[in-house]
Formats: C-alpha cells, structure tokens, sequence
C-alpha cells in the first residue's frame, strides 16, 4: 500500500491534463484515462540524457523503447508479441513524469518510484498486460535496456567505450540496419508515429 496521501480540498493539482482530453491523476491512474496518442506524442519529446546528445534532435525516449524492444527481439527472438509489447512500453510512465537521468535518482532517492509504479500499472492494464510483469520478463527487459544505453552513451552522449562499459557493460551485439535505423535522432513527429505503429502492431499480434 502506497504511503501517499489523497488529495485533500485545497491541496495542490495532482493530475495532468493530456491533450487527448484526459485528465490523468498522479496519486490514483486510472487505464481508462491512458490513450495511446497521448503516450506516443509525450516520449516523442522527452529528451534522453538531459538532451546532451548528438544530433539535430533530441534522442527520445519513444525512439529509446523502440530501440529497447529491437534488442530484445534480437536477443529473445522466441519473446511473443505480449512480452515485446511489454518491453515497448517499459518507460511508458516517463510521459508523465518526464525521464530523470540516474544521477538525479540517485540524488533524490526512491520516492519517485511509487508514482511511476503507480502510472506503469495502469498503462499495463489499459494495454491487457499484468499490472505487474513476471521475474523473467522483468530481467530481460533489464538487460536489453542497458545495451541500448551502452549504444547510446557511445553513439549519442559523448562517452568513450571503456566508460560506457564500466557503467552500462559489455556492448550488444547489433548490426548495421539498427545502428542505422534507431542511433540517428528523428523528429518527434516521427518517433510518434513509429511508436504508435508498433504498438498497434503487436496490439493486433
């Protein structure tokens, strides 16, 4: 049970309006208030790394999930449309609360998770996925999320390989389409629509 309190009259706003329309509460998500539009076009322009990365755009964190989902598939190719829609959304929650990067986290704690675990439930279920993820799935979305930040530190955000390691491991194996394919920067208006397309392809899986 959550140690967070109702709102009470007066306190201060906590929900956000989407542009869809909905009114999504901070302190109580309900699956009905989550619309895919309003995730896609939210991590379309969440910037990855505080927005220090190369390139004429920020590096999303729709365009980040979409690169996740690409390695686990690559890794776990028997992963069924259930679990790779799992992995896609396993940042979900960051179009709310936007991505705070691991220096900051360890700064503040873990007192953000409640809120994040809170809007990751809700999203799960308005897609059909458990509230909570099995153990296995869990890891392995883990794992191919930090290769992707091993690409990304060395191919975006300006770290040297041997750092890169010592913080994120060993580098995946990838080749040449997916370098090309999801290390250059898109537009938000791209990595919306991409987003978007791959979850109604694995919805319709």
């Amino acid at each position: 049970m959550s140690k967070l309190a109702k709102p009470v009259k007066g306190a201060p706003r906590a929900w956000q309006r989407m542009l869809s329309g909905r009114r999504l509460d901070l302190l109580d998500p309900s699956p009905l208030d989550v619309e895919l539009e309003d995730i896609a076009h939210g991590l379309a322009r969440v910037a990855r790394w505080n927005g220090q990365t190369k390139g004429t755009h920020i590096f999303s964190v729709a365009q980040h999930v979409l690169l996740v989902e690409a390695l686990a598939r690559a890794k776990v190719p028997t992963l069924d449309a259930r679990g790779r829609l799992a992995v896609l959304l396993h940042d979900s929650a960051e179009y709310v609360i936007g991505d705070m990067i691991s220096p900051f986290k360890a700064v503040i704690g873990d007192s953000y998770k409640v809120v994040e675990h809170r809007l990751l439930a809700a999203i799960h279920l308005h897609f059909g996925l458990p509230a909570k993820l099995p153990d296995t799935l869990q890891a392995q979305i883990k794992a191919a999320d930090r290769n992707a930040a091993s690409l990304e530190a060395t191919h975006l955000a300006g770290f040297a390989e041997a750092e890169a390691r010592k913080f994120f491991g060993a580098p995946p194996k990838y080749s040449a389409a997916m370098e090309r394919d999801y290390l250059t920067p898109w537009p938000a208006s791209t990595a919306a629509k991409r987003f978007a397309e791959r979850v109604e392809k694995l919805l319709r899986s």
